[in-house]
């Protein structure tokens, strides 16, 4: 017979003792509530703390409910390495919002997961003001989240983030390929950066083999890379919502992992091509030093990359103009990227890059 016992039979056992602090994670709820009152819409019923977050649907008459979730990658490495969690947040809510605002729904609220290896109340509440000022910029309500201690499977400073957004449009303005038309045109709104996609390449190239210090100033960035690598993702729910209320969209193509290409043939439907030219935009300056650094193939830059154009909208000819001046007067960079016209041929590609950007 096996038999079991402990050499400290007086020592108490406790769940604190297994690594997970409930009054820690009781402070960090403290801390985060503030930021999630932020972050509400008046459709919001109930508060911080129950079980599931209420939302009211009264004003819609033909709703269809939206859904994405996401995460922020190897993005998380960075900001872990720099003891930064305070922007975090705002690229986990842009991943999610403006993938649901591509069928032209509006965020309406955001639930977030944080696994974190030990609970420190001061990082889950810098982590949680970033979501809150995402939720902000994005126009939704912080309806709720978890935090999950993890000791022994996570280390103590590691932690990764996810979430769900939930969005709504009428049926009647459902935006989505079916829409796409021969003549219509691309208009492109520039990214602030990497986002949060293509850190594992990143990291790879600038990090691991050419050696470069996150807190070192680049001359070529004008801040230090970990400053430039933490930039956030932008946000472009609101200003995409915009357009889809005063200009004829029929899609807007949502520019993350797998590039501008590889996102854009997801709205160009069968029958149509759409042509993209490079020299329509220069993409930042991270794109070409970490090209130049890793040696790293234009073809592979734009596979892994948004190279600079973070949102597509694809409107009527008829609406170019407004559509661009609009984007202007919201302080957004954006450029024609070129036109969607019927295929060549039956086998013709949905996506065609022409050109080449300049000063590349």
């Amino acid at each position: 017979m096996t038999s079991v016992s402990s050499s400290q039979p007086d020592s108490p056992v406790s769940y604190a003792a297994a690594g997970v602090d409930i009054a820690a994670g009781d402070r960090a709820v403290e801390l985060i509530t503030p930021h999630a009152k932020r972050a509400t819409r008046p459709e919001v019923r109930g508060g911080i703390g129950g079980f599931a977050g209420l939302f009211a649907l009264g004003k819609y008459k033909e709703p269809i409910l939206a859904a994405g979730s996401d995460g922020v990658g190897t993005k998380l490495a960075v900001a872990q390495a720099m003891g930064k969690h305070d922007t975090i947040g705002i690229d986990l809510v842009a991943m999610c919002v403006d993938d649901l605002v591509v069928c032209g729904a509006e965020p309406l609220f955001l639930q977030d997961y944080i696994a974190i290896g030990k609970v420190v109340p001061e990082h889950i509440a810098q982590i949680v003001a970033g979501i809150a000022e995402g939720c902000v910029q994005a126009g939704c309500a912080l309806l709720g989240g978890e935090t999950a201690e993890h000791p022994g499977l996570m280390k103590e400073g590691e932690y990764d983030v996810s979430a769900t957004a939930v969005g709504v449009v009428e049926a009647d303005d459902l935006l989505g390929p079916d829409r796409v038309r021969a003549g219509d045109i691309l208009i492109g709104m520039a990214s602030s950066g990497l986002h949060s996609n293509g850190y594992s390449l990143a990291r790879y190239v600038l990090l691991e083999k050419a050696g470069l210090p996150l807190d070192g100033h680049l001359e070529e960035l004008g801040r230090t890379l970990g400053e430039e690598l933490l930039e956030p993702t932008r946000i472009y729910a609101k200003d995409c919502l915009a357009l889809a209320s005063e200009c004829d969209i029929h899609t807007f193509c949502h520019v993350t992992g797998g590039g501008l290409a590889g996102n854009l043939e997801r709205v160009i439907p069968e029958g149509l091509q759409a042509t993209v030219k490079r020299g329509a935009w220069t993409p930042q300056q991270i794109f070409r030093t970490i090209a130049t650094v890793g040696k790293v193939p234009a073809a592979e830059m734009e596979k892994t990359f948004n190279m600079g154009v973070g949102m597509i909208a694809v409107v009527s000819a008829a609406d170019r103009d407004r559509a661009l001046a609009m984007l202007a007067a919201r302080h957004i960079d954006a450029f024609e990227l070129g036109v969607v016209e019927d295929a060549p041929e039956e086998a013709a590609p949905r996506v065609v890059m022409t050109g080449t950007h300049p000063n590349y």
